[in-house]
């Protein structure tokens, strides 16, 4: 395995293709990357944003130019001296429309159980017909307004295409539809009745078994082949958890692609590792993301600034309470026909043994419900077949006890039955349904966690948005330097090549948004009488019905703070997709005109009154020092921490981005190569303002990423120690090779609002002459000034060569 020194991550689509991508490899080679990082790039649907919606694993990205323009991206990218990675989709694929897009699930449509792709799919035949919940009302009215017709060979409904069976041809219509291997449907239907598994509660979405060897051969051979041929050097495998067997998809991987560099989208809860027998080489990064953001977090604002969610909103629920009542929600609605799946094969099992008989389906409903409620994990890892690990029966047994207290007392024997159930592995391995019911629970279980807490929670819960990211856990108000220095020693220990990041493509502000806002740990009383004040000076702005509600006021004004000089637009559209995946006052599935409208007419007044932006710029003015400190020290962390970093892009600069799409806007790669210039002339100096402010950080980033390409033994793999220091305000860390020497060091700045000045503080250096490479000083080893050291950047990157 040859592991990526840093990577740069693409969003690869129509209006940023391979050639693109191709274009860019003198840029990066100047940055200090080593590998470019691809989104998705087999074949999507026609104008995908994103390349996670597949229709075909047999081609390349037409939209990014297909094959001979990714050819011509890896020779520009090879002779740079830079090689690519990408993106890999096994859990599902896309139900596009028309529906002829995916040839494999057109097929299904057509020929039912009897397709060659039958396989492919996870769907539930026993209703007799697949459900395509498209339509627009039910199926009668639908009829009776003439809006399906028989178009040839095949059925249409506006823009909906579907195949007609063989020999179903020349009936009338009404019969033509009750023959086909697929029931339209009224697009209400799908959260109670759909029976084909889909990622997340996206319904076209439609998942694939790859845990069927035949189905991941031919998914995964041209994948496999540009690994091969050298035209990929790693993957980035995207939501594992989905699979009905994760490490098993990994070990048919390793095999298929001869051990290459893999990294899997796991979310880690709490002290949670990856399983030690998945071959890979780590995860995506929202693991370190989270601790790193912690650094620059005080844990003294947790208090005061419950206090200020409390008053302004009203809201004196905990966040335990939000998330068991969201995750409900999320079970009752749009997983609904997960969770009655899961009945279904407890019903069957039941029903096989005479000694469960008596077992109803309320009970087995209740008890699966609030055992996924009570889930703190993904998922945990039963393989049928095999015992169930001790980690996997612990945390089955944490929400089993959780459970028990919230279920009434006669449906405990049905909530430990389940538990039972779900942790014999042995016995799974013998019945194909109880293998089904382990597997199929574990596939639920990050759905419930992703869309009950990142997609409700975090949108509902505002105490510090900035904390509010995939992956995190709100409650862990602040991260110590012992508790990141753990955490980097065990990375170091453990998964020397796991990915680090601060930004992606799913995060819910970019890296710096949220450090503008972790300095209002610092001053939590400052804060709550500014946010007082615009509240008030606002209050013209509401609705005659009193919206926005206080929890969506305050969202707005972190986030008005988190995005300077954001846009009428982008604000608007933020706040609409954050109101719906609240789901309290809107929804997207039905939304509140009402609502909806006053609150876009709010931000639109607010950001038209030229008084309250002054005094909301006051306030960025009063926390600027430390979130420039904050920008410049998590990227600094990130980038020499143990691990292979990822910048995403654009994000080498200073950059306030929302959750996607505003993070997937396109990148002025202009703008950022000028910079580039002064930054390797030596030009900072004439710089002013946000110039300046985007300048620094790409200069940390290029001497960051310069130093690990050049001595990538020190970085990837290995030694990680921290640095004492005299001041809890300083992190410090370093680097070197296996033999435990350090070559160089990391300095950084954190809460520093509250820092006042340096003082005496020092840090202490190993021995030897050490240079800094932002400012060329030089420094002896032992105890060093932290003013001295840090003078001129908040951050300080050290080598020897001693």
């Amino acid at each position: 395995m040859s592991v990526p020194v840093s990577t740069y991550r693409f969003q690869v689509r129509d209006s940023f293709g391979f050639a693109d991508v191709g274009d860019r490899a003198a840029y990066l080679e100047r940055l200090g990357v080593t590998h470019a990082y691809l989104s998705p790039i087999l074949r999507a649907t026609p104008g995908s944003a994103h390349g996670y919606d597949v229709v075909s694993h047999a081609e390349l990205s037409e939209d990014a130019g297909g094959r001979p323009a990714f050819d011509a991206m890896v020779a520009s990218l090879r002779a740079a001296g830079l090689a690519a990675v990408a993106d890999v989709v096994p859990n599902h694929m896309a139900v596009p429309t028309p529906a002829r897009l995916n040839a494999p699930y057109w097929s299904l449509l057509q020929h039912g159980p009897e397709s060659e792709f039958a396989s492919w799919f996870d769907v539930n035949w026993a209703p007799g017909r697949i459900i395509v919940p498209v339509l627009g009302d039910r199926l009668p009215t639908v009829l009776a307004a003439g809006e399906i017709a028989v178009d040839g060979s095949v059925v249409r409904y506006f823009d909906h295409e579907f195949p007609i069976r063989p020999g179903t041809e020349n009936l009338p219509l009404d019969e033509l539809l009750e023959a086909q291997w697929y029931r339209l449907a009224f697009w209400r239907t799908a959260d109670e009745e759909l029976n084909y598994r889909r990622f997340f509660d996206v319904t076209t979405l439609i998942a694939v078994r790859v845990e069927d060897r035949s189905v991941f051969d031919a998914t995964h051979e041209l994948i496999a082949s540009l690994i091969k041929d050298g035209s990929l050097a790693g993957l980035r495998i995207d939501h594992p958890d989905g699979l009905a067997d994760p490490r098993g998809y990994l070990r048919d991987l390793a095999a298929a692609t001869d051990g290459a560099w893999v990294v899997v989208e796991k979310i880690l809860e709490g002290d949670e590792t990856l399983p030690t027998d998945w071959p890979c080489a780590g995860t995506t990064g929202y693991d370190a993301l989270n601790r790193i953001g912690g650094l620059f977090v005080d844990p003294a604002g947790a208090a005061p600034l419950t206090d200020l969610l409390t008053e302004f909103t009203g809201d004196e629920r905990t966040l335990e309470e939000i998330v068991g009542a969201s995750k409900r929600q999320i079970t009752d609605s749009s997983l609904n026909t997960e969770v009655r799946r899961l009945v279904d094969l407890l019903e069957e099992i039941c029903d096989a043994d005479r000694e469960l008989a008596d077992f109803t389906r309320r009970g087995l409903h209740a008890a699966v419900v609030e055992l996924l409620v009570a889930m703190d994990r993904y998922r945990a890892y039963v393989v049928p077949g095999e015992a169930a690990p001790a980690e996997a029966v612990a945390t089955i047994d944490r929400a089993s006890t959780i459970a028990a207290q919230r279920v009434a007392p006669e449906l405990v024997p049905a909530l430990d039955l389940v538990k039972d159930l779900l942790l014999d592995g042995v016995a799974a391995g013998q019945d194909p349904v109880r293998a089904e019911l382990v597997a199929r629970f574990q596939q639920t279980c990050g759905p419930v966690m992703a869309k009950g807490i990142e997609d409700t929670t975090f949108y509902r819960y505002h105490r510090l948005i900035a904390l509010n990211e995939v992956g995190g856990e709100p409650a862990h108000f602040g991260v110590s330097t012992d508790e990141f220095h753990a955490f980097s020693a065990r990375l170091a220990r453990d998964w020397p090549g796991t990915m680090t990041t601060l930004s992606t493509h799913d995060t819910k502000r970019s890296e710096d948004a949220r450090a503008t806002l972790a300095p209002l740990s610092e001053i939590p009383a400052e804060w709550a009488e500014a946010v007082r004040e615009w509240s008030a000076a606002a209050a013209p702005y509401r609705s005659s019905g009193g919206y926005p509600d206080a929890s969506t006021e305050y969202l707005f004004w972190q986030t008005l703070l988190a995005v300077p000089g954001i846009s009428p637009e982008r604000l608007t559209d933020y706040l609409s997709k954050a109101t719906r995946e609240a789901k309290q006052l809107t929804t997207w599935t039905s939304p509140n005109t009402e609502f909806d409208e006053a609150v876009a007419s709010y931000a639109r007044s607010v950001l038209a009154d030229t008084s309250i932006l002054e005094s909301v710029a006051r306030f960025s003015a009063r926390t600027a020092p430390a979130v420039r400190a904050t920008v410049l020290g998590q990227k600094l962390v990130q980038l020499t921490m143990p691990g292979v970093p990822d910048v995403y892009q654009g994000t080498e600069i200073v950059d306030h981005s929302l959750v996607d799409p505003d993070n997937r806007r396109p990148v002025d790669y202009t703008y950022r190569e000028r910079l580039l210039d002064l930054v390797e002339s030596g030009s900072l100096g004439r710089l002013t303002g946000e110039e300046l402010a985007d300048a620094e950080k790409l200069l940390i980033t290029r001497a960051a990423l310069h130093l690990r390409r050049e001595h990538p033994d020190w970085f990837t793999g290995g030694s990680y120690a921290p640095i004492p220091t005299s001041s809890a305000h300083a992190v410090a860390f370093g680097r070197g090779p296996d033999s435990g020497s350090v070559k160089a060091v990391t300095v950084a700045t954190r809460l520093a609002l509250s820092l006042g000045e340096w003082g005496d503080a020092v840090v202490v250096l190993p021995e030897g002459t050490w240079t800094n490479k932002l400012t060329g000083q030089e420094f002896p080893g032992g105890a060093v000034k932290l003013a001295d050291l840090l003078s001129t950047y908040p951050v300080a990157l050290l080598t020897t060569s001693s």
